[in-house]
């Protein structure tokens, strides 16, 4: 028996102080991105295209339209704005720098809110990062950035045939370190920017490039709160480079990185409202 109070797993209620401070993390994040050149867009629900998106299609919430064709809740907001700004919106609109407040939702009942930014036609991913940085240290937050690199897990599993991208996505430790090769062992265990001239003066070459665009970013940046995490590897598809992602503990307030759809490259972030509310009513 459901009561009539009950609300499903995974599912958000915001009241009192709690929607209150909602507000004010998402009119922080508005002010700041309207001010550095970017306007609003609120997308559909309801998307023919999630696929797209998703590494794990048993995330999406399926339907159907009135011509029975398949469609999805709403589970990333990144690849429908690209493409309905590039290919709906096109020739009315020059605009490049996007931000949206809206939530995601994914299989069976867990919904999401997020304030995402999307910087269309354009490849450092330094000059949406800062943005990320403003807001965080104006609602007094400092997570730490953990800094990874797409193309390094990709360019592993064309050197090792007994390596898969679903060996990064889980994170399998130990059968990196069985291949007994000292400069992927150096690599698995890369933290700080320290250390990272150490494995680019052994790794292969195209791996020493992927590095230096990582150390690239955290000077850019001029990360203080920094760490390197060179094997992990996001379950977005399109992500295809440089990637951040921003942690208290085990909590991800913020990620974002490069990513193509078509040929179209842009940089981007998405920060998880849900969490900076509960950082902030518990006072981290």
């Amino acid at each position: 028996m459901i009561l009539e109070h009950e609300i499903p797993n995974g599912s958000k209620l915001y009241f009192g102080k709690s929607a209150k401070l909602k507000r004010h993390i998402e009119q922080v994040a508005s002010e700041i991105l309207d001010a550095n050149g970017y306007e609003e867009i609120v997308t559909p629900i309801f998307s023919y295209h999630q696929h797209k998106s998703i590494a794990d299609e048993r995330e999406l919430i399926r339907l159907n339209d009135e011509k029975n064709n398949p469609l999805s809740l709403r589970a990333d907001s990144t690849i429908d704005v690209v493409r309905i700004i590039e290919k709906r919106l096109g020739r009315n609109t020059s605009q490049k720098k996007w931000f949206y407040i809206q939530p995601v939702f994914s299989y069976p009942t867990t919904e999401q809110y997020q304030v995402g930014v999307e910087y269309m036609d354009e490849s450092n991913l330094s000059s949406v990062m800062r943005h990320a940085v403003e807001i965080f240290d104006k609602l007094e937050l400092a997570p730490l950035m953990q800094i990874s690199n797409m193309r390094i897990p990709q360019l592993l599993v064309s050197m090792f045939d007994e390596l898969s991208i679903e060996d990064f996505r889980h994170i399998n430790i130990d059968k990196f370190i069985k291949l007994d090769v000292e400069w992927l062992t150096k690599l698995v265990y890369l933290q700080h920017l320290s250390d990272v001239d150490e494995v680019i003066k052994i790794a292969p070459k195209a791996i020493a490039e992927e590095l230096r665009k990582m150390q690239a970013l955290c000077s850019d940046m001029e990360c203080k709160n920094v760490v390197l995490a060179p094997m992990y590897y996001a379950k977005m598809l399109y992500y295809d480079e440089l990637y951040f992602r921003c942690i208290v503990e085990n909590e991800v307030y913020a990620r974002g990185g490069r990513y193509k759809n078509g040929e179209l490259t842009s940089v981007g972030f998405a920060i998880y409202t849900d969490a900076l509310c509960e950082a902030l009513e518990e006072g981290k």
